[in-house]
């Protein structure tokens, strides 16, 4: 199945729930783009030790999905 989340948030909870869950869908063998818009797309500078983000979406991508902005 092909699965395209969008983000437009820059909320670091919201972003670092959006990765995982495309993680996990990814582990279910499913074909996963993550569309970061606006304010998401500063994902790397909201990461914190609370929510690592970056962690997930290094991830996200070396488990073949695809992130674009």
């Amino acid at each position: 199945m092909n699965i395209t989340l969008i983000a437009c948030s820059g909320n670091p909870e919201t972003l670092w729930n959006c990765f995982r869950m495309g993680n996990l869908m990814l582990e279910q063998m499913d074909d996963v783009t993550i569309f970061l818009n606006g304010p998401s797309v500063n994902y790397a500078s909201v990461s914190s030790e609370k929510y690592p983000i970056n962690e997930q979406a290094k991830l996200f991508t070396l488990s073949e999905g695809v992130l674009q902005a």
